[in-house]
């Protein structure tokens, strides 16, 4: 799938291709997709540039996510951002069951608690899990489901 247009009620996972731990949520996501509502993308993908200019205040100052951000309907009229603890429940209601379900449990966890912590991960990401080199290169079978 190679444009933003072709996703239609998917939702896109834009993440940082050389961030370990974000490649390691990308690899658990794919293993758990089952129904087909994902697509991802590293967010160095020159094709993003106007999405994530749209977008510029869930930008770090270098210009690039601080957290991986989860779109609905990118490039069309109704299109949503997701970010942080918001992202994350929203990828867990896309995912088959039981996931929708522990996507309700985990709404019971009020934001000003659960974006704080998801903010100390993401700042602590680099230290802790490591920065690839690359973005790695996703396999044959996989590859449907990358921008």
């Amino acid at each position: 799938m190679s444009d933003l247009r072709d996703l239609g009620d998917r939702l896109l996972v834009v993440f940082d291709g050389n961030c370990a731990l974000c490649n390691g949520w990308v690899r658990w996501l794919l293993r758990r997709d089952s129904d087909d509502r994902l697509r991802f993308a590293p967010s160095s993908l020159p094709s993003l540039a106007p999405l994530l200019a749209r977008h510029a205040y869930a930008l770090d100052a270098s210009g690039a996510p601080g957290t991986v951000l989860v779109l609905s309907h990118p490039m069309q009229g109704a299109e949503k951002l997701f970010v942080r603890w918001a992202a994350t429940l929203a990828v867990f209601r896309a995912l088959p069951r039981p996931w929708p379900a522990v996507a309700a449990l985990l709404r019971w966890i009020p934001n000003f608690l659960a974006d704080p912590a998801y903010r100390l991960v993401a700042r602590s990401r680099y230290r802790i899990w490591g920065r690839l080199d690359s973005c790695p290169i996703p396999t044959a079978a996989e590859r449907n489901h990358f921008l």
